[in-house]
C-alpha cells in the first residue's frame, strides 16, 4: 500500500481552477501536515499538465533556496530549474509545485510576478502558512485562489474502502428522509470505524494494509508527535503545544467554552490570543464561536472570547485522548467498536460532527443562553445558516430523543428557524418537525 493516491474531493476544486483561471491565479492548497496536499497536487500535475517540476522546499538545497533572492530575471530562474529537475517546462502546458512554500515565504511572494510572467501554472502546497514569522517581511500575492484541504471526509474514506455505492444511497435517503431500517446497524458500524482510523491518509492506508487498530494508532502518534514539533518551533514555551493537548479535556468538562486558564496555568490574556490564532492557522483544530444573536448572519455576533475547539480529525483525537498510555488501555477503540461508548465520552461524537460540518464547508457556531433559574445554561451545540433562516443542530451521542434545549431555543426564536436537527445514533426519524438523523447523514445538512 506504500505510496496510495486516494481519490479526493479537491481534485475537482483544481480541475476548476486550472479551467477557469487559465493561469491568471496560482492555486494555493493548505492544510495541516500529513493531511494530503503534496501526494494529491502532484497526483494532479501528472495528469493534467504535459509536464510538471515539484520544488519541495522540506528538502530543496540552497541553490534552490537562494533562486528567489532575485526575481529581476525570469528566464535565468526557468533555465535553473529546467536544469537542476531535468525536466523541460512548455509554455501554457507545465506547471511548477512549490511544495511546503511556507518554508521559503520568497517563492511566496515571488508568485505575483510568476503569474504576471504568465508562461506557466503555479501550484503552493503549505501549512502553518499564516504563522508571523512566515509572513513576516514578506507580500502576500493577492494572485493566490486559495483552497483548503481537510483530513479525509466519510465519503472519501469509503471511497478508500472501496465503496463508491453507500454515501449517494444515504444523500437519496436523507432527501426523502426514508428510515435504513435494517441496514442501519451497519451502517453505524462502517461509521464508527471511521471515527477511530480517522481521515489522515497515513492512518487509512495503515488500516487498508494491516486491518489492525494498533498500528494505525501508531501512525496516528506519529502524526501527533509531529504537530507537537510544530507547536514547539511556533511557541517554544509549549503554551501552544498545551491549548491542542487540552482539547479533549475541555469538551469533557461539558462547560459553554473552552478556558484557556484550565490548559495554560500562567496564561496572559494579551498574548493567549496569539497563541489561539496560530493553532487555528495551523489547521489541527477547527473553531466554533459563541453567537450572541442566532440569526442568519451568524459571523456578525460571534463572541471572539468565547468558544470552544475540536481536533480536526476525531481519529487523531481518539488518539490524543489517551495518548500518554498505550493502545490498550484506550478505551475508545473497545467501547466504540463494541457500540458501548459510555456516556462519559459522548464529545467524541460532537467532535465528528464538528469535522463532518467543517469538511462540507461550514463556518462552525453554537449558542448558549440561561435557564429560568439563571444558575444553568441551555446550549444548542451547532447552528447553520441556510438560504435566510438558521438550522439548529443537537448532538445525542446515545440514541436518546431527548431535546429540551432544541424546543426552548425554538420557542424563542420561531421566526428565525428553518429545519431542526438531532443527530445521535439511532435510525433516521422526523417527528414534530424534527428531524433525527444518524451521525453518519451530518454531511447531508
Amino acid at each position: 500500500m506504500a505510496g496510495i493516491t486516494f481519490k479526493r474531493k479537491l481534485y475537482q476544486n483544481l480541475l476548476d481552477w486550472k479551467r477557469n483561471r487559465s493561469g491568471r491565479t496560482a492555486v494555493l492548497v493548505e492544510g495541516a501536515r500529513r493531511v494530503g496536499k503534496s501526494t494529491l497536487v502532484e497526483a494532479f500535475a501528472k495528469q493534467e499538465y504535459r509536464s510538471y517540476i515539484l520544488v519541495d522546499f522540506s528538502k530543496a538545497s540552497s541553490e534552490i533556496f537562494n533562486l528567489f533572492n532575485d526575481i529581476s530575471d525570469l528566464d535565468y530562474i526557468f533555465l535553473r530549474l529546467q536544469l537542476i529537475y531535468n525536466v523541460r517546462l512548455y509554455e501554457r502546458e507545465s506547471v511548477i509545485i512549490f511544495d511546503e512554500v511556507q518554508l521559503q515565504p520568497l517563492a511566496r511572494q515571488a508568485i505575483k510576478h510568476l503569474v504576471a510572467d504568465g508562461r506557466y501554472d503555479y501550484i503552493e502546497t503549505g501549512s502553518l502558512l499564516s504563522i508571523r514569522k512566515n509572513v513576516r517581511n514578506i507580500v502576500i500575492p493577492s494572485e493566490e485562489t486559495k483552497l483548503r484541504m481537510n483530513p479525509m471526509d466519510y465519503e472519501e474514506f469509503r471511497w478508500a474502502m472501496g465503496d463508491t455505492v453507500t454515501v449517494p444511497l444515504l444523500q437519496k435517503a436523507f432527501a426523502d428522509r426514508l428510515p435504513l431500517k435494517e441496514a442501519h446497524r451497519k451502517l453505524m458500524r462502517d461509521f464508527r470505524l471511521y471515527m477511530l482510523v480517522g481521515g489522515m491518509p497515513q492512518a487509512v492506508s495503515e488500516y487498508l494494509e494491516t486491518n489492525n487498530l494498533s498500528s494505525v494508532d501508531v501512525v496516528k502518534r506519529e502524526i501527533l508527535d509531529l504537530y507537537f514539533s510544530d507547536f514547539h518551533r511556533i511557541d517554544p514555551s509549549g503554551r501552544v503545544s498545551m491549548m491542542f493537548e487540552a482539547v479533549p479535556a475541555e469538551l469533557n468538562r461539558n462547560s459553554s467554552r473552552y478556558r484557556v486558564s484550565n490548559a495554560v496555568k500562567d496564561a496572559r490574556n494579551d498574548r493567549m490570543s496569539e497563541y489561539l490564532a496560530d493553532l487555528v492557522s495551523s489547521m489541527t483544530v477547527n473553531i466554533s464561536y459563541n453567537v450572541s444573536d442566532p440569526n442568519i448572519g451568524l459571523s456578525q455576533s460571534k463572541d471572539m472570547d468565547s468558544y470552544k475547539l475540536f481536533i480536526a480529525d476525531t481519529g487523531l483525537f481518539i488518539t490524543l485522548v489517551f495518548r500518554d498510555k498505550a493502545f490498550t488501555d484506550n478505551i475508545i477503540y473497545q467501547q466504540l467498536l463494541s457500540d458501548k461508548l459510555a456516556t462519559n465520552l459522548g464529545y467524541v461524537y460532537e467532535n465528528a460532527v464538528a469535522q463532518m460540518l467543517r469538511a462540507s464547508g461550514n463556518e462552525l457556531y453554537y449558542h448558549t443562553f440561561p435557564t429560568d433559574s439563571g444558575k444553568h445554561n441551555y446550549e444548542i451545540d451547532f447552528l447553520l445558516a441556510r438560504h435566510n433562516k438558521i438550522c439548529p443542530v443537537e448532538v445525542k451521542s446515545s440514541g436518546y430523543k431527548a431535546h429540551a434545549s432544541l424546543d426552548i431555543f425554538c420557542d424563542k426564536f420561531s421566526s428565525r428557524i428553518l429545519d431542526k436537527y438531532l443527530i445521535y445514533s439511532k435510525d433516521l426519524a422526523k417527528e414534530q418537525g424534527i428531524t433525527y438523523l444518524p451521525f453518519y447523514m451530518t454531511q447531508f445538512i
